[in-house]
């Protein structure tokens, strides 16, 4: 009932965005003499931010055709290396001849867009090899595909790994961080020649009893069944998934506007005044954050039910009662990938705190191979995004894969010894 609703509110929508719409096309007439006057430059602005709110926003594209290496321009290729019901392997190959390190970024599943992350796959590609867990909106899975929960998740991430090989370094952005953390606690635990050569994690929820933030406290507040009868919807016809039990991208949405709801007002009527005064610069600046911001996407039902409840309702992986398929999550066993913890001071999404836990997790590593970064004055979205991420964050996590990466380091090795 709740997708029916959502989807009869967008469809009632409809003769007003029409409308809006002969507003600009009117306002905007060369004919018309009102369009030469202010008062027409505050409908057409008037009208493209509501037209913005009220649009239903699809799958953005990467948009990274070029990168810049030596100073020169490199074209850049998307390639999906693996296709998967829920996840594409993307690699964004260059065409150009370097031994980098190959990078597999894991982006989260949390009713954005793999496309969020565009900011941080763009700073790490003059560098390295680059490929991203690309996840696909459930509402178009057709309900003959297999569930999705946790486990599949982390057995993607083991799956992506075993085909990049050895010596492959990840970075997780924010939910990611526990099934990758289980992934390659769980390929530790085997003595797997693929697991990775080190593990970055960005602002992820490995003990959310630490610091605690809304989003946490919402999941302590509420019991288990709250969150299936009160968030889980079934998809409507015509969607290719119809029938199927999902976690709508709308009620995230919704969840992280609220968080931040006067911030959010205070920036449309940024926008509004900046399409007034033809201030296009900023105005475009705003519009694709937007762009990217509100296109959302669903979460299959089996999987996030399964995260509230093992990641933020009983805290397994911090208190060392994880398991993945019949195997036990041991942090402790991972010995050979090095770790890079990396926090925002003010993220209001993965406290402070919550992510270095993993570096007290994992016990048997030497403390030579851990690494904490804690950015001042950051949040959530600007730890993997933005001019703080290129100047300051972006650094410490390249500086720290070229430490660790073992073919650089096998090779510093054979320099020192010529030397």
């Amino acid at each position: 009932m709740l997708y029916h609703m959502h989807e009869m509110t967008r469809l009632a929508m409809m003769p007003w965005r029409n409308a809006a719409q002969m507003a600009r096309l009117f306002a905007a007439a060369p004919w018309n003499p009102l369009s030469y006057t202010p008062y027409a430059q505050q409908v057409l602005a008037g009208a493209e931010v509501f037209e913005r709110v009220t649009r239903r926003y699809g799958k953005p594209e990467w948009g990274l055709p070029t990168t810049e290496i030596d100073g020169r321009e490199v074209a850049v290729v998307e390639e999906a290396v693996i296709k998967r019901s829920y996840c594409h392997l993307i690699h964004f190959k260059r065409e150009i001849v370097r031994e980098d390190p190959k990078v597999l970024v894991v982006a989260p599943l949390s009713g954005h867009f793999a496309t969020l992350l565009r900011g941080t796959v763009e700073e790490m590609l003059p560098d390295h090899e680059v490929y991203v867990t690309d996840w696909q909106d459930c509402r178009t899975i057709p309900t003959g595909a297999d569930r999705f929960n946790l486990n599949d998740y982390i057995d993607y991430v083991i799956d992506f790994l075993h085909f990049l090989g050895p010596n492959t370094h990840v970075i997780a952005v924010c939910q990611p961080s526990v099934p990758v953390v289980a992934a390659v606690s769980v390929m530790s635990g085997w003595g797997d020649l693929c697991v990775p050569a080190s593990m970055t994690l960005m602002g992820g929820p490995i003990d959310t009893r630490q610091n605690p933030t809304a989003v946490n406290k919402l999941a302590e507040e509420h019991d288990f069944e709250w969150f299936e009868k009160n968030v889980i919807a079934t998809v409507p016809p015509p969607y290719p998934a119809a029938g199927r039990r999902v976690y709508p991208g709308f009620i995230q949405l919704t969840n992280f506007i609220s968080m931040n709801l006067d911030r959010h007002m205070q920036s449309f009527h940024e926008l509004f005044d900046h399409l007034v005064r033809g201030d296009d610069e900023e105005a475009d600046k705003r519009t694709a954050f937007y762009d990217e911001y509100l296109a959302v996407m669903d979460l299959p039902a089996e999987f996030y039910l399964q995260t509230i409840k093992t990641v933020f309702k009983e805290h397994s992986l911090p208190k060392g009662e994880m398991i993945h398929r019949w195997h036990p999550v041991r942090p402790d066993a991972i010995t050979r990938t090095a770790i890079l913890c990396v926090e925002g001071e003010l993220d209001d999404i993965s406290g402070v705190g919550q992510t270095r836990a993993t570096l007290d997790l994992a016990t048997s590593l030497p403390d030579d191979m851990k690494k904490y970064h804690l950015q001042k004055n950051v949040g959530h979205y600007g730890i993997f995004n933005g001019g703080r991420w290129r100047r300051e964050i972006a650094p410490v996590v390249k500086a720290f894969i070229r430490e660790h990466d073992h073919r650089l380091g096998a090779r510093k090795s054979r320099l020192k010894a010529v030397g």
